[in-house]
């Protein structure tokens, strides 16, 4: 393994569970301060690389590394990494001081530097005042930042958090998430986090390991990997995403009987001499939806519109473009501002980005 001191360092994790094989030569680098997340669906293997770096779980192969020191076989203790857990695990009879403490009375702090230090959290978490206060008398974005400062009390080369914010209901769960991000950037502690929440990691992360299966489908910057993900998987499970059947033929992606040019949009061609049956992969904001055909079949694609779909500030409409659905995000007032945007009218869809995938699975 790099000998390299920054940040922690995976190379060819794996591990298995009887006949199952839960990691495949997982390799992974988390550069000092970063925070990154591993996204994928349940049963892709994301925990378990946690509680492996954590030292929860042993890995059957591979090499783990924080600050260039090999931690492969190290008991949780030595590690020096701070976890948070999905439920918090709060101990109900202590006060928050006390439940922040603990990491520190275990390794035989004094008992100044315990206060000192858990007085430096609270006020890093916003809690200041909170002392002496039980589990039960907090909401639960309050426990869960009492979870956060007990991890961060320590001074931790690693923070891990697992799935940290889902116990949470949604507006809470977002202002939590603003203050995670606040800490990480305020203590510039390296951070990974375990989510199934593509909103989350898209938010919180410097860079997204995508997960399934055990596998690394992609690893890299939030907005590249929403941007240009590289199969059906990955553009699927980061949001929803339009994938149609296309042929390639030469400069021009025929659908039906419609023929559109590869310059009509940020396209990206396909690989040198790939012609056939493709998906075009488009995001439904990254199109702009007009009323009535397009002066140029070559420019855009002329649909039916099917439904409107009100959502607040956006309008979700579903397009029929030979037989496939369409779905595209508008801006409400751009539809409600006319009473023509109804089903059956015609529309004309261009696009302002779009990445052509290997077919290889719902048209729809």
């Amino acid at each position: 393994m790099s000998d390299v001191a920054d940040g922690l360092r995976i190379a060819a994790v794996r591990k298995s569970f009887g006949a199952t094989e839960v990691l495949r030569d997982i390799t992974l680098h988390v550069p000092q301060g970063e925070f990154h997340t591993l996204l994928g669906p349940s049963g892709s293997g994301k925990t378990t690389l946690l509680k492996i770096v954590a030292g929860f779980t042993p890995a059957d192969g591979g090499e783990v590394a924080l600050a260039g020191r090999p931690i492969t076989d190290a008991p949780p203790e030595h590690r020096n990494v701070g976890v948070v857990f999905q439920h918090y695990a709060l101990f109900p009879h202590m006060t928050v001081v006390e439940n922040i403490a603990f990491g520190l009375k275990m390794r035989g702090a004094p008992k100044r530097e315990r206060l000192d230090r858990v007085a430096e959290v609270l006020r890093l978490v916003r809690l200041t005042g909170f002392d002496h206060r039980r589990p039960a008398a907090l909401s639960g974005g309050q426990q869960q930042r009492v979870a956060l400062a007990r991890a961060l009390v320590i001074r931790p080369g690693l923070l891990l958090l697992d799935e940290p914010l889902s116990a949470l209901d949604r507006k809470v769960r977002q202002e939590v998430r603003e203050e995670l991000k606040r800490i990480q950037a305020e203590t510039g502690v390296t951070t990974i986090m375990v989510t199934h929440d593509q909103e989350e990691a898209l938010f919180l992360a410097d860079r997204v390991l995508v997960l399934e299966s055990g596998s690394v489908r992609q690893q890299g910057a939030p907005a590249d990997i929403y941007r240009n993900p590289v199969d059906e998987f990955v553009a699927g499970f980061l949001g929803a995403i339009n994938l149609l059947q296309v042929t390639v033929d030469g400069e021009f992606l025929r659908i039906g009987a419609q023929r559109l040019a590869l310059s009509a949009g940020r396209i990206d061609a396909p690989p040198a001499g790939r012609s056939g049956v493709m998906h075009l992969a488009v995001r439904p904001e990254q199109m702009i939806v007009e009323l009535g055909g397009c002066e140029s079949t070559a420019s855009g694609l002329n649909g039916r519109l099917i439904a409107t779909e009100f959502g607040g500030p956006v309008v979700t409409l579903r397009v029929d473009v030979e037989g496939q659905r369409v779905s595209v995000l508008t801006l409400s007032p751009d539809v409600l501002a006319s009473d023509l945007w109804r089903p059956g009218a015609p529309v004309c869809l261009r696009i302002r980005q779009a990445r052509l995938l290997a077919a290889t699975g719902s048209t729809s």
